[in-house]
């Protein structure tokens, strides 16, 4: 799609309710190829590489609000009134910050190891809170210690490998981002708040932490679940920053049936 200015990658799949899916900080729809299948079994689903990610244009500059616009440019082309909308990390600041512009247009909001605000994005936090133990790292070292962080401690070795084999999956099919586009995609998460605005979104709301997640700890998303009026709140025990593959019964437990 033509959109704001840039082309904007969207796949849809799947027919009833609308869900609209985003995605986390440099990955892409790839990343949420499972759950895309199984959702699209009972709706119809439309999942968007972000801009600067994925198989989308990559300005060399964005913001925050640049991927809002994004989300909304995307209903209105394909005149969605309202939808499901579900965000994985960065994904779930683009959700808050639709849900918080256009309350109407969202019928029900899952947010999965969110948070509300932010200096700079969460792996920016991370590397300089590490700094001292990473200098002196080559690149590689320093993408695997980030790497294991994104676990619980008790995750199996073979969810880690599996997460391993897709992001080299990905990087096979030119999915990858580049040093400066890695940097621009960590620059738009600079310096948000949503957290005074929250009260004001009306969609049932269903927020899902993991329990030993370094990057957004569950008392992000608890927080969070606070502020919006009603909202539902679920920490997944043996997970991190990524649920839906180290829990991924209860995690799709919880959210079909939510969404029914």
């Amino acid at each position: 799609m033509h959109l704001n200015g840039l082309e904007l990658h969207v796949e849809q799949t799947g027919e009833g309710s609308p869900l609209v899916m985003l995605h986390g900080l440099t990955a892409n729809i790839e990343s949420m190829r499972a759950e895309i299948d199984r959702l699209s079994r009972s709706r119809r689903v439309i999942a968007i590489d972000s801009r600067g990610h994925g198989r989308s244009d990559k300005p060399s500059a964005y913001t925050l609000t640049d991927h809002v616009d994004d989300v909304l440019g995307v209903m209105d082309a394909l005149n969605l009134t309202q939808v499901e909308l579900m965000g994985s990390s960065m994904g779930s600041y683009i959700a808050q910050g639709v849900a918080i512009r256009a309350p109407a247009r969202v019928k029900r909001l899952v947010l999965v190891t969110p948070k509300a605000h932010g200096a700079t994005s969460s792996s920016a936090r991370l590397l300089a809170q590490h700094a001292d133990e990473l200098q002196g790292k080559s690149e590689a070292e320093v993408q695997a210690f980030m790497f294991n962080l994104v676990f619980a401690p008790t995750t199996p070795a073979p969810v880690r490998a599996s997460m391993m084999a897709s992001v080299q999956q990905q990087a096979q099919d030119g999915l990858m981002l580049t040093p400066e586009q890695n940097l621009a995609a960590n620059r738009a998460l600079e310096g948000f708040d949503f957290r005074p605005d929250l009260p004001r979104v009306t969609a049932e709301t269903l927020v899902i932490s993991g329990r030993h997640d370094a990057l957004n700890p569950p008392e992000e998303g608890e927080r969070i679940a606070q502020l919006i009026p009603g909202a539902r709140f679920e920490v997944l025990e043996h997970s991190g920053h990524v649920p839906n593959l180290e829990e991924p019964e209860r995690f799709f437990a919880l959210i079909e049936a939510f969404l029914r």
